[in-house]
């Protein structure tokens, strides 16, 4: 086990012999994590390992910022980190391997449980029961995402977390979180992909923040086989950022550059920047020059393809673990005394040493690969000889018998190999019946099903903190009806909110100073303080990003985006990072972030999009809450908080002045998630519809009343999940007869609502007439009114289209109307 060397995070004075003996740990470290890039490429070309991406060329500067790296600091980085996590102790040799194999047990592969390839590297910040470790006790690494630059976003949150835990009394009391703000989130991207706008918008983010956050830029000269003169201006990007410098007119970022391979400069700088950041809550930018990639960008190709002789000399020659070991060799130092002192007598000795680091990877490798394949191999026996017990009973026995041989041949085999074979033979005992037949049946069932644990399990909480578990609470009323603009009902609950709940902090354009411009936090920035009611500026990926990075570290924040249109900006952060983190930690993280936006019906292509269907099936792992009214949603605002998971809850636009009634028990309603609402019975047709527009299904309903048609209403409410208790289907049994509504475009929202309730609750059953749809126009609405009246469902379209599927269904009682 690697462990972290105890004077990394000391001020103590080394002696020399202490010296000396850090200086070769630390090489060490170097060459088993060089090693380790060296084997594990030669493992995804044999084929055992699927890709490979490694840190080889990054190894020296990585050791520096591990020695600045203190406990309960957050790392946001990218896929070339392996040499940090080892020098911290939070990787090993043979968890390396294990995450090149895609061990699917998170005891053994801890970064992931195999469901992200080698390189993406995490620490646990949950208990097995889904509560909060200590994470000031320990070093903590934000579970990294392959998209260039996705990882920037989320480092803001990481070190906007300390700024508020420095600052916000509210919060003095979550010590488990951070020690008085004193944690640095550290970032590591390529060169290359500070050419993503994410990389930009979060470093500007950060300069006006002015947060602890330390950004490290591995330089290297490429991006994969582009050079730096095709990606970033100046082929520089510490020359370009010389803008955001600080000094004593402004704020600004500390910037230092440093060649990779000086491992004395290195540490130097890196404890300077610790230093900056932890203390003066000032952000850094290293930008870490003269870098090399010995084995190109990745397993998919070779580097010699683009590099010219020259340059691929010089990376031989400047290779930051051949100059440290140069340093190593040639360092002496002469005492008073005319001692001389050196870190080796001889090269002898480090041959030794690199041997010794040699032999530990390939043990450690081989170590990795048997547990892996051993484990294989016993799932493959035990399948064999089910087999051969079949053959011997089966009058197609010849033909299972070849299965098990040729599955037994098999000398690397994965679990589809199994899978293959054993349900295949399923296919010639279809006309047989005997009990080893039912022990096939069996096993192939409990393949299956332990494959979900192991590849499709922890999409969201599975513990008793899941906000599906919080129970639901009604609003309570006054007996006199007190009406009053629904936007009162957000700000008086949000009031509550912030009372009840210290750790929950809302920001976003326009949400503090004004109190959104919808007022729905009128006045509350003035009551709680411009920490926990923030503006930001316009920059919804990093917006999201906070978010997420703050939930990380127990904050419960809100983040708002101003229109459901401009959630856009940050789909992909949401998608990629958001959504997934749960998922691909095993459960071992978590960032139950709440994004509050509004959408549906306004006017005009920018503000009145409802893209429904492309945010619900590009956020699997977040709930999607879309509430009729103003007190439907405060009520799933109340639950989320009860709960640990993220989610987007979609206001209505159009809804913020009309009345409601005012609940009594503001902030501890709760709406529940997953469960539709009936909001009207009827015998004739069911209606299933959201948001905005089932506001005029139910304006709709009375002009049907009065043709004979009765129409049942169902509120879907909540789209992730969708009607988890099958109420649908129990409407269908009643009519028959079944129309969705939606505003959005065409095989949107409404093909997939269709889907969950013709398919998944078996709705088809009860069918009478064939089952419909009613969405906007595949295009976005044009200005005006009229834009909206001919782009969406309109009262008129919805009265016509039931009434078309009732003339279907009974043409003399309902007379064509054209």
């Amino acid at each position: 086990m690697l462990q972290k060397t105890p004077t990394q995070n000391s001020t103590k004075e080394l002696s020399f012999e202490d010296f000396k003996a850090e200086v070769l740990a630390d090489y060490k470290i170097a060459k088993i994590s060089r090693e380790c890039s060296l084997l594990g490429r030669r493992e995804v070309l044999t084929g055992k390992a699927k890709f490979g991406i490694f840190g080889d060329g990054k190894e020296v500067p990585q050791l520096a910022m591990a020695k600045a790296f203190k406990k309960g600091d957050f790392r946001s980085g990218y896929y070339r980190d392996q040499t940090f996590m080892m020098a911290i102790g939070k990787l090993t040799p043979q968890q390396f391997f294990a995450g090149l194999y895609a061990h699917t047990d998170i005891e053994v592969e801890p970064m992931s449980a195999g469901r992200q390839m080698g390189g993406h590297f995490a620490t646990h910040s949950l208990n097995e029961d889904g509560s909060w470790k200590n994470l000031t006790e320990q070093y903590n690494s934000s579970a990294d995402i392959s998209p260039t630059a996705g990882q920037m976003p989320r480092l803001l949150g990481l070190a906007q977390a300390s700024k508020i835990y420095r600052n916000e009394k509210s919060v003095k009391h979550k010590t488990n979180f951070s020690n008085k703000g004193n944690e640095v989130a550290w970032g590591t991207i390529g060169n290359a992909s500070t050419s993503e706008g994410l990389f930009f918008e979060t470093i500007n983010a950060a300069g006006v923040l002015q947060v602890p956050m330390i950004m490290n830029v591995w330089d290297d000269e490429y991006g994969i086989s582009v050079h730096a003169r095709h990606q970033t201006t100046k082929e520089s990007i510490s020359e370009i950022l010389k803008g955001f410098q600080r000094d004593n007119d402004a704020n600004g970022y500390e910037i230092f550059v440093v060649n990779g391979w000086d491992y004395v400069q290195l540490i130097d700088i890196y404890g300077k920047a610790s230093k900056i950041a932890r203390e003066e809550h000032v952000p850094v930018l290293i930008h870490v020059k003269e870098l090399t990639q010995p084995q190109g960008h990745s397993t998919s190709g070779s580097h010699e393809r683009y590099k010219d002789k020259d340059r691929l000399l010089w990376e031989k020659e400047h290779d930051c673990i051949t100059q440290m070991r140069k340093w190593i060799l040639d360092f002496e130092l002469e005492t008073e005394n005319g001692e001389v002192l050196r870190f080796v007598d001889s090269e002898e000795e480090i041959i030794l040493l690199e041997k010794d680091a040699k032999k530990i990877v390939t043990s450690a490798k081989r170590n990795a690969w048997n547990a892996y394949n051993n484990e294989l191999k016993a799932e493959l026996s035990i399948a064999a000889k089910l087999l051969e017990r079949v053959a011997v009973k089966s009058q197609n026995g010849a033909f299972i018998t070849k299965y098990k041989n040729d599955l037994e041949k098999i000398a690397e085999p994965i679990r589809k190999d199994i899978l293959i074979a054993t349900r295949k033979v399923l296919r010639y005992l279809k006309d047989e019946h005997f009990a080893e037949k039912i022990e096939l049946q069996n096993f192939i069932k409990s393949t299956i099903n332990d494959a979900a644990l192991k590849y499709s399990s922890h999409l969201l909480s599975e513990n008793s903190f899941s906000a599906l578990n919080v129970p639901h609470k009604e609003p309570e009323f006054s007996q006199e009806k007190n009406l009053v603009d629904a936007r009162i009902i957000m700000r008086d609950n949000f009031d509550a909110i912030l009372n009840k709940h210290p750790e929950v902090v809302i920001f976003g354009e326009d949400a503090g100073f004004i109190g959104d411009v919808n007022q729905g936090l009128e006045g509350l920035q003035e009551k709680y303080g411009d920490i926990r009611i923030a503006d930001t500026g316009i920059r919804e990926a990093t917006i999201i990003g906070q978010g997420i990075g703050l939930a990380m570290r127990g904050l419960r924040p809100i983040a708002e985006i101003q229109y459901l249109d401009y959630l856009l900006y940050a789909l992909q952060i949401m998608s990629d990072d958001l959504a997934t983190l749960h998922y691909r930690t095993f459960g071992k993280q978590k960032a139950p972030l709440i994004v509050r936006t509004r959408g549906h019906r306004l006017e005009g292509i920018w503000h009145a999009g409802s893209p429904m269907g492309g945010i619900i099936n590009n956020v699997r792992g977040i709930h999607v809450l879309v509430p009729r009214n103003m007190t439907k949603a405060a009520g799933f605002y109340n639950t989320l908080l009860d709960g640990d998971e993220p989610a987007i809850v979609i206001e209505c636009l159009n809804g913020y002045r009309l009345k409601e009634e005012l609940p009594l028990n503001l902030g501890e309603f709760k709406t529940p998630i997953g469960f539709v609402e009936t909001v009207k019975e009827g015998t004739d047709i069911t209606i299933v519809s959201y948001g905005s527009t089932l506001r005029i299904v139910e304006e709709v309903a009375l002009d049907l009343q009065q043709v004979g048609i009765d129409i049942e209403i169902i509120d879907a409410q909540s789209l992730l999940p969708f009607d988890i208790n099958n109420d649908c289907v129990k409407s269908l049994a009643k009519t028959n007869k079944l129309l969705v509504i939606d505003e959005d475009v065409p095989g949107g929202a409404s093909a997939y609502l269709l889907q969950e309730i013709l398919e998944k609750q078996d709705g088809y059953q009860h069918l009478d007439s064939k089952p419909s749809t009613l969405a906007a126009k595949a295009h976005r609405p044009a200005y005006g009114t009229d834009g909206d009246y001919f782009s969406k469902p309109s009262a008129e379209d919805i009265f016509e289209k039931i009434y078309e599927i009732m003339h279907e269904s009974n043409p003399t009682k309902f007379k064509s109307l054209y």
